[in-house]
């Protein structure tokens, strides 16, 4: 069973992603700000990371920065989960490392597939 880190600032989406995977085979873990999702990946390894890019004490920029810089977080596949749908926003988080983005509001299908596209590579 492959683990999921949601880390999202909002509980509804938090919840709504929670659901979602676990329905599907999923184990899930959440951080609903960028504190506690280094906290967590200081206790454990996901198997993947759901990152939101707009959160209230650190952009997900950074954390996605801090992830791809740390020689035990690294290899964590990060995908982009964001309302942000500009290309240049999109482009950057490729930049910086996401392995993907999925727009909000955010379609189950899509999610899992990428979700499960993202673990197999």
């Amino acid at each position: 069973m492959s683990t999921v880190l949601i880390v999202d600032d909002s509980h509804a989406s938090l919840k709504l992603l929670s659901e979602i995977l676990e329905n599907n085979g999923y184990k899930t873990s959440t951080a609903d700000h960028a504190r506690k999702a280094f906290d967590s990946l200081e206790t454990f390894l996901p198997d993947i990371i759901l990152l939101d890019l707009m959160m209230p004490d650190i952009s997900g920029y950074q954390v996605l920065q801090t992830i791809i810089a740390n020689d035990r977080t690294s290899d964590i596949p990060v995908i982009i989960i964001s309302a942000r749908t500009e290309r240049m926003d999109i482009q950057k988080a490729f930049d910086l490392g996401a392995v993907d983005y999925i727009t909000k509001p955010i379609v189950i299908k899509e999610v899992l597939e990428k979700v499960e596209g993202a673990l197999v590579e």
